[in-house]
């Protein structure tokens, strides 16, 4: 499979960058979205979303990297080749958690009820990019046939695509694209619940996307390695963990009189209510 997508002689744009970029593009218009229906300011919004992104991308490559440190110590060069893939989405994950964290910390926007924006853009923006795994032949699994994969449904360019090494392989980046695509769906619904708590589309995300990587990321023959463990499995414990916590810690925290969590009809400086606003002061108004 060509991995290059245009050719331009000197000049080579790969399928690999393409789809992340279609994933961070995605993602960025459905948090904007997101964003825009409960009145956040738009200028917050964009360079929240500016900023998450070059974190993200800087800390997704960094946590690549140290996981493969004997081959780049020998090929520093290759640190910045990111086209030739090699983003890791947790990394990516942790680096713009931490920035997005001070951020609204700094502008007073409640954490939780940012993330729950966030994740809905986030989780379809990865759905979205792990295509570029395909056409780089990245994020595979064990070894099969394929009429197992035929059996499973699966596309037969994809099965072609598969062929690596010598052998047809598990598409797992292709399970984990479907189950992301699922998760979103999910999560437009959940969203609409009358008695949605903070926190709890953040939980969601973090329970359904922990429990299939950690599925998936068993089938997988090419993961970063943490000595005998799969560092991506013991992430996605953690995220379980994380996710349960959170979506079930409102709950119960709170009373069922307590208001739904996107209220369109909540006055601007209502900030314990259902939705927050970010201020940006001119002169004597508030926009």
């Amino acid at each position: 499979m060509d991995r290059v997508a245009v050719d331009f002689g000197p000049i080579q744009i790969y399928w690999y960058s393409i789809f992340i970029f279609l994933g961070l593009l995605v993602a960025s218009i459905v948090i904007f979205s997101e964003a825009k229906k409960r009145k956040i300011s738009e200028d917050f919004v964009i360079n929240l979303i500016c900023d998450a992104i070059i974190i993200g991308l800087i800390g997704a490559r960094i946590y690549y990297v140290l996981f493969n440190l004997p081959y780049y110590i020998k090929n520093p060069i290759e640190i910045f080749a990111v086209w030739n893939g090699g983003l890791a989405i947790h990394g990516g994950i942790f680096a713009a958690l931490i920035f997005i964290i001070f951020y609204c910390k700094h502008h007073r926007v409640n954490i939780l009820q940012m993330l729950d924006i966030i994740v809905v853009g986030l989780i379809i923006g990865q759905a979205i990019g792990r295509w570029g795994n395909f056409f780089n032949g990245e994020a595979y699994g064990q070894i099969t046939t394929p009429d197992i994969l035929k059996s499973q449904g699966i596309p037969q360019f994809i099965i072609n695509g598969m062929y690596i090494l010598g052998e047809y392989r598990q598409p797992t980046f292709f399970y984990e694209s479907v189950w992301c695509l699922a998760g979103f769906l999910a999560l437009l619904i959940i969203r609409k619940y009358k008695y949605l708590k903070r926190g709890q589309l953040t939980g969601f995300y973090l329970t359904w996307y922990g429990l299939a990587r950690f599925i998936i990321e068993g089938l997988r023959t090419d993961s970063l390695m943490l000595g005998p463990l799969k560092m991506a499995q013991i992430v996605s414990v953690i995220f379980v963990i994380a996710g349960i916590t959170l979506f079930f810690y409102n709950v119960i925290k709170s009373t069922k009189e307590q208001p739904r969590l996107y209220t369109e009809d909540l006055t601007p400086k209502d900030e314990n209510a259902g939705f927050i606003t970010y201020y940006k002061k001119r002169g004597d108004k508030y926009v």
